[in-house]
């Protein structure tokens, strides 16, 4: 049996510019961090005492005999990738998935993981990223970037530059204090209702061309928000993220919506400086950039949502349990 934990991600600036069809031509740059919010795959080889040779245990429960025959896509396109027969997989997350926060590319890459190590195999942490993200790009032909599956493998506040032929992962080289401090005005709010990141992340592909000095403004941000962090210059930060947000709602029709809306008004009404929806847009989950002392107001005038405690996390996707049947 083994147990991978995948952390899940908060994408900070350059979102968008991870989009294949931007990068090979002009590069992409984004800002992020993993969190201590996880999604945990595990896997063990099924005894043969039943007339299904494998399961799948999510949301729903799947029973098979050959990897055609499972439904959920990722599932069903890992396990012709790297083939294993009679294995039970089971699929268990901190947060909701459709929610902006890398659900899917962190289980790929836990899922990986874990189908390679039941082969005695342990890949380096690029190889699970660009395995992850073949596998939901190429085999799930699925719309959307590349910087998730880089994250949930890496772990860390990174700076990822991405280029037609090769990744660089440079973690945030500033001292623990500083970090946390950053981490302390920020407010993780999920607005109540969940999203297909497919819709939004098709429909932003095919206006990349019609969005491209927006996409090279969002990509310049990355050098500017990288030297506020290095600079402890944190409120900036939170005005960075506001604007960001507001090119980011011209990359689509459907990013944002009127709830979406008042939600982020009623914020900055209540002494948020700045923030964004996460992931493709459409819901899910918002950060916002609020300074201590004034995130008791944000917390009333939102009574009604779910706000997420969490911190920043450096160790990316993990075996946590290995034990040999």
């Amino acid at each position: 049996m083994l147990i991978t934990r995948t952390p899940f991600r908060i994408s900070f600036f350059g979102g968008g510019t991870d989009f294949k069809e931007y990068y090979d031509e002009f590069g992409g740059s984004v800002l992020s961090t993993s969190i201590d919010k996880y999604c945990y795959s595990t896997v063990r080889y099924l005894p043969p005492f039943f007339n299904y040779k494998s399961q799948l245990t999510y949301s729903k429960i799947e029973r098979f005999c050959d990897a055609d025959e499972v439904n959920h896509p990722l599932v069903r396109n890992a396990l012709k990738f790297i083939p294993t027969d009679r294995v039970q997989i089971s699929y268990d997350a901190d947060l909701p998935a459709c929610s902006g926060i890398g659900s899917s590319s962190s289980f790929a890459v836990g899922l990986l993981q874990s189908l390679h190590a039941i082969h005695g195999e342990y890949p380096d942490k690029m190889t699970l990223a660009n395995e992850a993200i073949y596998l939901e790009r190429e085999l799930c032909n699925e719309a959307g970037g590349v910087q998730d599956q880089v994250i949930a493998a890496f772990g860390g506040f990174n700076r990822i530059d991405f280029y037609e032929d090769k990744t660089e992962v440079n973690p945030l080289i500033t001292s623990e204090r500083r970090l946390r401090s950053l981490q302390e005005n920020l407010m993780l709010i999920f607005t109540g209702f969940t999203h297909f990141s497919g819709e939004v992340a098709e429909e932003q592909r095919s206006r990349i061309k019609l969005n491209i000095p927006c996409l090279h403004e969002m990509k310049s941000m990355v050098d500017i928000a990288e030297k506020t962090v290095l600079d402890g210059d944190f409120d900036d930060f939170g005005r960075l993220l506001n604007h960001t947000w507001g090119l980011k709602k011209t990359l689509s029709k459907i990013i944002t919506t009127d709830e979406i809306e008042d939600i982020y008004s009623k914020a900055l009404k209540n002494g948020a400086v700045g923030g964004k929806l996460l992931g493709a847009g459409g819901g899910g989950f918002m950060l916002l950039y609020v300074p201590k002392e004034k995130q008791p107001s944000v917390r009333n005038a939102l009574p009604d949502l779910k706000f997420i405690p969490f911190a920043f996390e450096k160790t990316g996707t993990q075996i946590m349990y290995e034990h040999n049947d």
